[in-house]
């Protein structure tokens, strides 16, 4: 199963990379819990984060390379990532290291992702 699950997360970077947002959102929950990372809070359900991306496309360019991607004991997939992000004229506006946290439901969909310095755990 965890390989399964691994397959699943390093998919879901490749479509959001590649822009093909109808395959990010297939694989959520309707009622996923998202970070709306680029103006703060969270965003609940798919319709949402659908709604934020389009959004955020228009402005940034951001690219996501995980680096390591794991299941966790507790079930859950962390996925450390670079994350570079570009202005639409592909300038460079910002880069970091992040961990995301996947939070699956028993058929593999996304119910909540979480975002994790490196390093240190969850709180």
């Amino acid at each position: 199963m965890a390989t399964d699950r691994v397959a699943l997360v390093r998919a879901l970077y490749d479509a959001f990379n590649a822009r093909d947002l109808d395959a990010v959102i297939a694989a959520m929950a309707p009622d996923v819990d998202w970070p709306n990372g680029w103006e703060g809070g969270r965003l609940h359900g798919t319709d949402a984060v659908r709604d934020y991306w389009r959004r955020q496309w228009v402005e940034l360019r951001p690219i996501t390379t995980p680096t390591t991607v794991e299941e966790r004991a507790d079930g859950s997939v962390a996925a450390q990532v670079r994350l570079v992000v570009r202005d639409p004229g592909g300038a460079v506006l910002a880069r970091s290291d992040v961990v995301h946290v996947y939070e699956l439901d028993d058929a593999d969909l996304v119910l909540r992702m979480t975002t994790e310095e490196p390093g240190r755990p969850r709180t």
